[in-house]
């Protein structure tokens, strides 16, 4: 395999279609690159095929009665179509899914060396993990299952990275958390992607902590990608700061106003 020139493709994504039980279309031409090192956010209402995106990537499709009909997936020019998740992941690529997935009845540090198993360092790994996540240190003895919803979405960031990924994918990290925790645990993805190097692909409803963190980011609406670009200029973009960040014209914002994009013209018209 040869070697990759910096600012080239790490994942690419071109054209992809994914249905549903051979009949319902979840995503309709999808197209998206990656560079190493890169933090991307995707952004977009519930149902709009983030979450579709990231399990066609790592493997997980079939779990749901789905399958990509078109196009193709590329990681470091290896393709990934048709692959099962367990080589996907050995590739480098780790999968945190929605609704954070953990052990509940196993202490937080029985999840961990579960994960862990594998690596040689895994001491040395966990260690690293509760640099980032003190609070699973203060709670390693206790079950997993009495941990808070924001230690749990740690607790499954650290699994992940005993995984040794390369693309961290991230599936919905702020759901259900307050703004302090996501904050938090955005602020230490960051350090996380910084520190070790990391490729991060985080797909969320929370549009402004999304592009607040991202180098570059995508909308998605229908299972389609209608908007790209630096988050810079989506979050000036009108019909991003109405639909996405709920502010109005005259800049006034409410959360309440903020509601599923329901396109009456082109981004692009």
């Amino acid at each position: 395999m040869r070697m990759k020139n910096k600012g080239e493709s790490y994942l690419s994504v071109s054209k992809l279609k994914v249905v549903y039980h051979h009949i319902s279309i979840a995503i309709q031409g999808v197209s998206l690159n990656i560079s190493e090192g890169q933090f991307f956010s995707i952004i977009g209402a519930n149902g709009a095929g983030k979450t579709t995106l990231l399990r066609s990537i790592s493997g997980f499709l079939s779990s749901d009665s789905a399958e990509i009909i078109d196009g193709e997936i590329f990681f470091m020019d290896e393709r990934l179509n048709g692959l099962p998740p367990h080589k996907i992941t050995n590739m480098g690529i780790v999968l945190v899914p929605e609704r954070n997935k953990v052990f509940e009845t196993l202490s937080t540090e029985k999840n961990l060396s579960i994960s862990g198993f594998q690596s040689r360092d895994r001491k040395r790994n966990e260690q690293i993990i509760y640099e980032y996540f003190p609070n699973l240190e203060v709670h390693k003895h206790h079950l997993a299952g009495y941990l808070s919803g924001g230690e749990r979405q740690m607790l499954a960031i650290g699994q992940a990275l005993l995984c040794s990924p390369k693309l961290l994918l991230l599936d919905e990290v702020s759901m259900g958390l307050s703004p302090l925790m996501v904050s938090f645990l955005l602020k230490t993805l960051l350090r996380m992607k910084n520190d070790l190097g990391l490729t991060i692909l985080l797909v969320e409803q929370n549009a402004y902590a999304a592009l607040e963190i991202a180098d570059y980011a995508a909308v998605m609406e229908n299972g389609r990608i209608v908007l790209d670009g630096i988050p810079q200029n989506l979050l000036i973009h009108e019909d991003v700061r109405e639909f996405y960040l709920g502010i109005r014209k005259t800049g006034e914002k409410s959360y309440k106003d903020v509601k599923p994009y329901r396109r009456t013209r082109s981004w692009w018209g």
